[in-house]
């Protein structure tokens, strides 16, 4: 499928070093570089970056944390990661706007669909910020809302594998991996795609996904041009 229009939906782990709760120049410099394949293509792109490199709100949830306050960190989180990448891919000469659906007028702008769109539109890089800025939602939930807000050709969700499997591929050696899933498989079989509400939201608004392992130099290039690459997930494969 031609892809004019993504979402890449980043962990916070691609920010920064293995094992470390940072953001780490040199990583968003080489994500940067990845992005940056893309866009010479023309791509139009959205980034949704998640906060778990710096914080978990989940865990501090576990820990005692009220829920609503534990998740407003994290939001805070995504916007430190976004300013990140957004200064890396500036440093490397491609025109970014940071939005943030936590108003933070002196940081980042504010997210408003159609300035958002119009950025796109000129070719800018729009990082997208600070979750749905609702509380109990993770940004795999705001990844797939801003994925409809924008008219993305698909979203695509970066991870530290190569796709779904139907094991745990670090447990079981004979876990293969699964080219292509309908959102109800997914469902169905409780599969570690995206969390139930953002697959939900995709499919009734029929926004296939592809999952892939970011970590793989060249992959993201590989996923826009159409190389049969990751794991996709739409409503049907039929035509």
């Amino acid at each position: 499928m031609k892809l004019n229009r993504i979402l890449l939906k980043l962990s916070g782990e691609a920010l920064g070093q293995p094992g470390e709760t940072a953001v780490d120049p040199g990583a968003a410099t080489a994500l940067a570089r990845e992005v940056e394949r893309i866009h010479r293509l023309g791509v139009e792109i959205g980034i949704v970056v998640g906060g778990g490199n710096i914080l978990r709100g989940a865990l501090f949830s576990r820990a005692g944390t009220n829920r609503a306050t534990a998740d407003q960190m994290g939001m805070l989180a995504t916007v430190i990661n976004a300013l990140a990448l957004g200064d890396a891919l500036e440093r490397i000469g491609i025109e970014t706007r940071v939005t943030s659906a936590v108003e933070m007028n002196t940081v980042a702008e504010p997210f408003i669909r159609r300035r958002v769109l119009r950025h796109l539109e000129k070719g800018r890089i729009v990082l997208l910020a600070g979750g749905t800025g609702n509380p109990y939602f993770t940004t795999d939930t705001a990844a797939a809302l801003r994925a409809m807000e924008i008219g993305a050709d698909a979203l695509l969700k970066a991870t530290k594998v190569d796709g779904v499997y139907d094991k745990d591929p670090k447990k079981d050696p004979s876990a293969l991996r699964i080219p292509r899933l309908t959102f109800r498989e997914v469902l169905d079989r409780q599969l570690a795609v995206m969390d139930a509400t953002a697959i939900t939201l995709c499919e009734e608004n029929n926004m296939p996904i592809c999952v892939f392992d970011s970590f793989q130099e060249g992959n993201l290039l590989r996923v826009v041009t159409g190389e049969d690459l990751g794991t996709w997930v739409r409503k049907d494969f039929e035509g």
